[in-house]
């Protein structure tokens, strides 16, 4: 890998694992005992990314700007084009040098997002619905949420329910009244976030030459208005370094949520791909920063949801996973621990995973081969339900029988109950930058684990270990020192390894108790 501009090269230690960069290669994570590397100033990412790497021996790299790094040969390169890269060492271990590098370059706010967030399950429209969501559906989607013995959440309508890209105004032949429909789901116990992006269809004519002639849309390199391929066609792009812009698209918001009752938004896109260094811009930036300055926009709302950001660390936004597959492996269910707790260790918090069962819309759109795993479906549920925040999407009452389903809704009750409990770490989180979620050896320094990526800690006293194998029936867990009062009402004194009963129903959890 080639370096410029500035550059680092580091010898490795005895036993040093890192994290950081780009969180959808949690699951390749830690780096550091095979080759590794991962461009981020040229390949943007579609999840969350920060130019941040941490070690378990008490040190970190940071730069401000995008940077790219090797592992290879025992020793870490790190190389950036503009700015500098810092090397801090000295603070013992992993969670000494993250609480640092927190504290230094990416401080928390203080705030949270909405608490419902993290006490209420949430229930994103986009698979059981796709690209065709009515009022009618929507509300019955809600009845039979209730009627299934779920609780209620936040109620997310997705993709094209607006006239058009940029057009943020209700379908009139979808959504007839979507006054009465927003009373309707507040009434039921709802809250509801509408999909929203940065993108604007050139084929709606007025609102496409008014946003021209005013200047909000971001130029290319001769100067005229840049028209990007994205999963939906060829749009627009506002430009969101112009204040002005910034300022038309809230207004936007802005009425939704004063003429319906609109609670938040899910702000889709904006990843780095889809932006240009030639781009021409009210204020000229990285592809990254493009996608960071996109991110800020929901800053303004407590109800707001992301899945690509750039150096948004410490702030009070939900960052999802991105979409996974309906699948058992490290594109589907196998990837939402290792991938959540990189984002944890990225600073990103508030973190949700990919919608249950897998939010990848091409496993089901246009489809007919496609057959949905029940089992992978309940495992999905209970990986979800001691994360920091669960989303559903496909109805799991449309697609799984009775016994699926009531492990399902148990999940979802699980989940609930814990609410306050979650609650008060993402305030910590707030406070501290700490992650909800820790990696075991980010609790547990002296214990070797930095290796298991298939159990949890949910602060530091609860493990989690979902089962992750198909017909796994059993699973075997890593207990650091201590008791542990497992949810089965069993003792377990650590440290120790042990294979404990996980049939279908279960997910094991431990609390613990005492040290030795």
């Amino acid at each position: 890998m080639m370096m410029r501009k500035d550059q680092l090269c580091i010898e490795q230690f005895e036993g040093e694992y890192w994290w950081g960069g780009d969180i959808d290669e949690g699951v390749c994570m830690p780096f550091g005992e095979t080759k590794h590397q991962r461009d981020l100033i040229i390949n943007g990412s579609g999840n969350q990314a920060v130019p941040f790497l941490v070690s378990n021996k008490g040190r970190y790299i940071w730069s401000d700007e995008p940077i790219r790094f090797e592992f290879t040969n025992n020793s870490l390169m790190v190389g950036c084009e503009r700015g500098s890269i810092q090397l801090h060492e000295g603070y013992g271990n992993l969670r000494g040098a993250f609480r640092a590098a927190a504290q230094t370059y990416f401080q928390s706010s203080g705030t949270i997002p909405d608490p419902n967030f993290f006490r209420v399950p949430q229930y994103n429209l986009w698979i059981e619905l796709q690209y065709e969501p009515t009022q009618a559906k929507t509300l019955l989607y809600a009845e039979q949420v209730l009627a299934n013995g779920m609780p209620p959440g936040i109620i997310m309508i997705d993709d094209n329910w607006m006239e058009d890209y940029g057009v943020w105004k209700f379908r009139s032949d979808r959504f007839p009244t979507p006054k009465a429909m927003v009373d309707t789901l507040h009434e039921m116990g709802f809250q509801v976030m509408l999909w929203t992006c940065p993108f604007v269809s050139p084929d709606n004519a007025a609102n496409f030459r008014y946003l021209e002639r005013q200047g909000y849309l971001l130029k290319d390199e001769r100067g005229e208005t840049a028209i990007r391929r994205w999963w939906n066609g060829y749009s627009a792009v506002l430009d969101c370094t112009n204040e002005a812009a910034v300022a038309w698209y809230e207004g936007e918001l802005h009425q939704l949520m004063k003429d319906y009752g609109i609670d938040g938004f899910k702000f889709d896109a904006g990843d780095p791909q889809f932006y240009r260094e030639s781009d021409q811009s009210a204020v000229p930036l990285h592809p990254n920063a493009h996608c960071e300055a996109w991110t800020r926009i929901g800053l303004r709302y407590a109800l707001n949801e992301y899945r690509a950001c750039w150096k948004s660390a410490g702030l009070p936004l939900v960052q999802r996973l991105g979409d996974k597959n309906h699948s058992w492996d490290a594109a589907g269910l196998a990837s939402l621990i290792p991938n959540s707790l990189a984002q944890g260790l990225a600073g990103y918090a508030f973190t949700c995973p990919d919608m249950i069962g897998g939010g990848q819309i091409g496993d089901v759109e246009n489809n007919p081969s496609f057959r949905l795993d029940q089992e992978l479906f309940v495992r999905y549920a209970q990986c979800s339900a001691l994360l920091p925040m669960m989303q559903f999407s496909t109805a799991p009452w449309r697609v799984l029988d009775s016994d699926h389903l009531s492990y399902c809704v148990e999940a979802a009750k699980l989940h609930e109950s814990f609410g306050e409990e979650i609650l008060k770490l993402a305030f910590h989180a707030a406070q501290t930058g700490e992650p909800i979620i820790r990696h075991m050896s980010y609790v547990f320094p002296e214990g070797n684990y930095e290796q298991i990526k298939t159990q949890f800690m949910l602060g530091d006293h609860i493990l989690v270990a979902p089962v992750l194998e198909k017909g796994a029936r059993s699973r075997e867990i890593t207990f650091p020192v201590g008791t542990w009062q497992g949810d089965d009402g069993r003792t377990i004194m650590g440290p120790c390894v042990q294979e404990v009963d996980a049939p279908l129903s279960r997910l094991p959890w431990y609390r613990w108790i005492s040290t030795l």
